[in-house]
Order: structure tokens, then sequence, then C-alpha cells
């Protein structure tokens, strides 16, 4: 017995003796400078784990002495490692950042439902993209963001002005419709303009649905929407500070601060962009790229209410001057006819706000939003001053009468006030302002078939006092694994546009073409069926993500400009034929166990119409401006853990296009292929700070001639040694006028 005693004494003493030989590690988890909570974190190639609480903090007791790789993992987020180093008797104390994962499972989205449903779940496809996935490549404003966005195009309408709209598979700018926090601020007028003042700093996520959605969100979302989710002043960082600058002299700034004012939250957001460089690298005596100076300021509360009512209001006022033109001129030629620019002033503010009525076990939210749009623009000698008002309000029931229904039903009401010094709106006598009300209603269910299966059904009914009644249905259906490894998805709906040319497409209001609307338009309408099919799986190797999706949509009444019939105007008239827009695209995200990612995706597209001359004859197939058969992005991640550094290379492809050429033109009909690179290093330099710097445009692509007789905008010599009788056009764009430059910031979160 008496040796079972010491036996005993022994292995205490022992254990004693290497309790005392271990330590600890302590830390935190945190993605994008806030903390995540529930996290789970561990040592790898052991069992020791543990996971983080509410405060994404964390505690790895009772660990021997040596060098280990920390692992954190989350919903929603990439796996991160950090190294760490455990001494004896002493805490090791680390903070490990994660990165979002767009092509996480558990991630929530709205856009396809306006309730928010976990992505996997959700009936209609929709794409999330989150501010860390555009730093990749990182842009002043959000419409350049979007050239990384697979089948989205942000296309330049004017060589010389530098607007622009956002083309989704193929289909023009006016068939996009873009919203903030779910309400259609951004569109007509503003979204030339518009787009580009969106500050990086209040985005939390951005959700693309392609294909139309009327049935939701009433005329302009056609072709697709893209719906800019900003962030809850609650969970926004204290204080935020995004600052680069390029070799080509610009500046970007953007600042964010967030506090807790009693029971409300507020988040303030400032964007400074400053570019005032003439480059003229091509040499025609005209800018490349327009000088811009612009500022926005946003400003968002919310307020915590009992049962987790939401109750948000928001005002952001944004204001751009930008010029573009000849490198001589000044503000005393603007509107006059020597010295040929395009000078545009923008002032603009919205408001925008959301409260769900205290009506116990009721969801009835309201919504609503108001916008004034002030433009005093001069192109060439050609002078454009527009305002525009848009009030949009919104009232939406959701119930879920049993287990397998989800309802939803809602009335909205958009006024639009829209007055310009054009014929749009006047007459030879008096000026018309043009006021037009559009209420509709709506109803949505969500019928759980069975475990695996979901049937989504909405109906929309609209009211146009030009056009009359507009119904849009649709109908989807999914089918998904319970792990959401393979969900299929099909879908059909109906989708329309009431038109107002002037006010979506001014900038063909240049000194170069006069617009002529011949004839009274209709309302377009589309059909657009779509599948979708979506696959997760992990292997040894790492997880990986493939997105692929069929669409065709077909257009009756469309409106299509004419170039080609008269070099000096741009004719608009409903299309007497019809529309087709049809292809395919694949995604894939691809995340390895080595510190490398892979984003990449193609879209393969034939956008045409059917239609009989102007003379009369047969039908004759055109091809869509702007319109590529194939394009692709891509985005290739590396991270040296060690070091605190990564690496991203990131790009489009796009193949050949049509263009608008005038009758004999010298220039090609069709574009090259051709690429856009970037390359980027981001350094970690402490757990708040880290500096980035790249080069864009690695191949230092141009495209060629971009403005035809640059020596003569006011087409004052053209039928001098002109054979072909070539005027001053600014429309033959298909990649941006900037060439090779580098660029080097700092981001800062707390």
């Amino acid at each position: 017995m008496k040796h079972f005693f010491l036996f005993l004494y022994l292995c205490f003493g022992v254990l004693l003796a290497s309790q005392a030989q271990t330590g600890s590690i302590r830390g935190t988890v945190r993605a994008e400078g806030k903390v995540v909570p529930f996290a789970s974190v561990g040592l790898k190639g052991s069992s020791l784990g543990a996971s983080a609480d509410e405060n994404g903090a964390f505690v790895l007791p009772k660990v021997a002495p040596g060098s280990y790789r920390l692992v954190a993992s989350a919903v929603g987020y990439q796996p991160a490692e950090r190294s760490v180093t455990v001494v004896a008797g002493q805490p090791a104390t680390v903070s490990i950042a994660l990165a979002a994962s767009s092509s996480a499972l558990g991630e929530v989205v709205v856009s396809g439902t306006l309730g928010e449903v976990v992505r996997s779940e959700s009936a209609v496809a929709v794409e999330l993209y989150t501010p860390r996935y555009f730093q990749k490549n990182p842009s002043p404003c959000l419409f350049e963001n979007l050239t990384m966005v697979n089948g989205v195009r942000p296309q330049l309408n004017c060589n010389v002005c530098g607007t622009g709209d956002i083309h989704i598979n193929g289909l023009e700018g006016p068939y996009t419709m873009v919203l903030i926090d779910g309400m259609p601020i951004v569109s007509s007028l503003s979204t030339v303009y518009g787009l580009s003042g969106i500050p990086s700093s209040l985005v939390e996520r951005v959700e693309v649905v392609k294909g139309p959605a009327s049935t939701l969100y009433g005329s302009e979302a056609v072709g697709g929407l893209i719906n800019v989710i900003t962030k809850n002043p609650a969970k926004a960082p204290r204080f935020s500070a995004d600052i680069f600058g390029t070799s080509h002299q610009d500046l970007n700034v953007d600042l964010a601060t967030a506090a807790k004012v009693g029971a409300a939250s507020t988040l303030l957001s400032t964007n400074l962009y400053g570019y005032n460089q003439r480059r003229d690298v091509n040499q025609d005596g005209f800018t490349d790229v327009p000088t811009q100076q612009r500022v926005s300021v946003f400003n968002k509360w919310s307020w915590q209410r009992p049962e987790q009512r939401a109750a948000s209001l928001a005002a952001r006022y944004y204001y751009e001057d930008r010029f573009g033109g000849q490198l001589s001129w000044r503000p005393e030629f603007r509107g006059g006819d020597s010295i040929y620019g395009e000078s545009v002033y923008t002032s603009r503010y919205e408001l925008l706000g959301q409260y769900q009525l205290p009506v116990a076990g009721q969801k009835l939210l309201l919504s609503g939003s108001f916008n004034q749009h002030r433009q005093n623009s001069a192109y060439g000698t050609t002078r454009y001053n527009a305002t525009q008002r848009v009030g949009f309000g919104q009232l939406t029931w959701a119930k879920s009468p049993s287990i397998r229904h989800n309802l939803l039903l809602g009335a909205a009401f958009r006024s639009t006030w829209y007055d310009d010094n054009t014929p749009a709106t006047g007459s030879e006598t008096r000026n018309q302002p043009d006021l037009i009300h559009l209420p509709g209603v709506f109803a949505q269910d969500e019928f759980r078939l069975t475990p695996d299966a979901t049937l989504l059904a909405g109906l929309r009914y609209d009211y146009n006092p030009r056009h009359g009644s507009i119904v849009t249905p649709r109908l989807n259906y999914k089918w998904g694994t319970v792990d959401g490894s393979r969900v299929l998805r099909v879908g059909v709906g109906n989708g329309y546009r009431v038109v107002n040319l002037f006010t979506e497409d001014h900038a063909a209001l240049t000194g170069a073409r006069e617009v002529v609307v011949p004839e009274a338009l209709r309302p377009e309408r589309s059909w657009n069926a779509n599948l979708n099919y979506t696959r997760f799986f992990s292997t040894k190797t790492g997880t990986f993500s493939l997105d692929g999706s069929a669409f065709y949509t077909y257009f009756t009444n469309k409106i299509s400009p004419d170039y080609d019939t008269d070099p000096n105007q741009i004719v608009y008239r409903n299309l007497d034929g019809y529309a087709i827009s049809r292809g395919v695209s694949l995604n894939t995200d691809v995340t390895f166990t080595k510190p490398l990612k892979l984003l990449a995706g193609i879209t393969l597209m034939d956008v045409f119409r059917m239609e009989r001359p102007v003379g009369g004859g047969a039908r004759r197939r055109v091809a869509q401006l702007h319109a590529p058969v194939f394009s692709g992005t891509y985005s290739v991640s590396y991270s040296f853990t060690q070091l605190g550094l990564s690496v991203d290379y990131t790009g489009q492809v796009s193949g050949p296009m049509r263009l608008p050429v005038q009758p004999n033109d010298f220039r090609p009909g069709r574009s090259p292929w051709f690429s856009l690179q970037n390359l980027q290093a981001t350094k970690r330099l402490g757990p708040h700070l880290e500096m980035y710097g790249g080069v864009k445009n690695l191949l230092d692509f141009l495209p060629r001639h971009a403005l035809l007789r640059a020596f003569d905008p006011f087409d004052k010599t053209v039928d001098q040694n002109n054979p072909q009788g070539y005027t001053f056009d600014t429309s033959y764009n298909f990649a941006p006028l900037q060439g090779r430059r580098t660029f080097l910031g700092l981001r800062y979160s707390l």
C-alpha cells in the first residue's frame, strides 16, 4: 500500500510540475475593425480549441511552451491563421483578423424577396460583394468598383465628360435599377453622375440581381438591380479612414465616424475626391480623363426599439464640378464656340428612412425617400439645365400564416418631377415641367413545398397615367440540399420600363449629335427566363464554389438609339420587331488550404435586335452596342501570413463589341480583344492600420481614335478637305482612357 501512495505522490508531483510549465493564449477575433462573436479558435494539428464570446474574445489555457499556428473561423468569413509563441507561465496575446467570404453559406440577403433570408435559401439568385472584395483593386467610386463583378459592365458613354451607366448582361444602363437600402435613390437623371458619390466607407455590402425585378421594384428593374446596403451605425467602426492617391495626381479621401447617443447610434461618412490634371497622352488636344472635384457627406441614424423593430433615418449631400474638353479651355469659354469644353455642375441631396410600425405581432415596415438633383451643364454650345425631384414611399406587411408560407403584401407610390431647358418639358410659349405619379401594389408568397423545395410567386399592379394599367408577374422555384451545398433555381419573370429619354440619356445632348424622337414612345416590356445552379464542396486542398447561370430575355416595344441613319443625330423610336438578350455565365470562388484564394467569372452572351429598316423591307439582325460576346473577371490573392502581407492580382478581359461609328468611318466597327490588369500589395502595420499600393492597367492599354475630328469640335470646317463627311464624335468608347498608373494608400479602422 505504501508503494501505491508513493506512486500517487510522484504522479501528482509530475502533474503539478507540468502545470507550472504551461502558458496560455488569449486574444480577439476581428473582421474589418469589428469583433466577430462566437468564432471558433484552435491550434493547428491539435485538439485544443475554444469559442470566442459575444465580444470576440477567447482564451486557450494550459498550452505547453512552443510555437504554434492559431486558426480562427466563423460563418461568413474565410479561415485565417496566425503564428503564436507560448512561454511557460506567461499569457500570449494575439489579435486575429478574418476576411469576409463572398461565397459563405450563411450570408443574409434582402434584394430577392424584400426580406432578410439566408443567401442559400433565397429562391432568387443574389450575388453579394463586400467592400473587402472591392479593396483588392481600390477605386474612388462605386461605379468603377463594379468592373470587378462578372456580367456587370460600367460603360463610359462620352469620351469628353466621362459620363456612364451600368450594363447588366449586355443591357443598357436604363434597364439597371440602382437602390440604396432598397429605395430608388439613384435612378433616372442621377444615374449618370450619382454613382460617383457613394463613399465606400458607408457600404456594408452590394447585392446584385440579374434579370427582371419589376414585380417588387417596378419600372427600370428590367435588366437587373444593384442594391447598396449601408452600414448599421450601431455596428460600424468608431472611426475609419481610407486615403489613397495615384501617379496621375488624383486623391481620394474616405472618412467615417460612428458614435452612440443615448438610444440612438449615428454614422457620419465623408468622401472627398480631387483630380485637376489635364492629361493628353493620345495627343488629340483633349483631356483623356475629365477633371473632377467632388464632395459627398452621408449621415445615418438608427434607434434601438423594443422587439428589435427597425428605425433609421439617413441623409446625403453630393456636389461635383466636372470638366472635359480642349486643354486650353477656361471657365469663361463655357457655352461658347471658340474653345470646346463640357462642363458639368451637379448638386443633389437625398433623404431616406425606415420605420417599423409598433403593431404587436405584426411586421409592418414603412419606407420612404426623397431626392433632388440639380444639374447645370454645357456641352460645347449646348446648355443643359435640369432639376429632378423623386419622392418614394412604400408600406410592406410580412406575415407567416403557416410554417410553409411566407406572405408579403405591399403598396408603393413614386412621384417624379422633372424640368429642363429642352423641348422635353417646354414649348415655344411656356415651360411645362413633367410630373408623373406611379402608384402600385404587389403580393408575394414564398411557399415551402418540401424541406428541400420552395416556390416563390409574385404579382404587381402599377398604374401609369400615360400608359394605363401595367401587370408584372414572376415565378421562381428553388431546390436545395439541407446544408446548402447544392442549389438549383429556375425563374420566369416580366419586366417593364416607362421611358423618359432626357432624364436617362441626356449625355447624348453633347454638341456632337442632336436627339430626335419622331413618335410617341410606348412602355417597354420584357419576359425573362433564367436557370441557376450553385455547388459548394470541400476537399483536402480547399473549399470550392461554382455558380452557373443561363438567361434569356425577350423584349417588345424596345427603345433603341439609332446612330446610323444620320451621323449628326441620335434617333429614338419603339422597335418595329423584337430584341433578345441571351447567354450563360459561370462564377467560381476557391479558397485553398494554403493562403491562396481565387475568384473568377466569365460571361458569354448574344444581345441583338431584329428590326425593320425605316424605309421598309425585311427585318435585319443588329448587334447591341457595347455588349461584348465574351467578358471575364478574375482575382487571385495570396497571403504571406508571417509577414502580414497580401498580394492581389485582379483584372478583366473583354471580347469584341459593336461600337457606334459614322458612315464610311475609318475606325473599326468592333473593338479588339483587350485586358485591364492590376496588381496590389497590402501590408498590415498593426491591428488597425494597413498600407497598400500597386499598379493599375499593367499592360498600359489605351483605346485608339477615341475622338473623331478633335481638331474641329464645332464642325466649322466640316466641308473642307473632308470627302467622307465626318463630324465631331465623342461616343466611340470601349475602354477607359487611362494608361498605366501607380497608387499608394493607407487604411485605418478603430
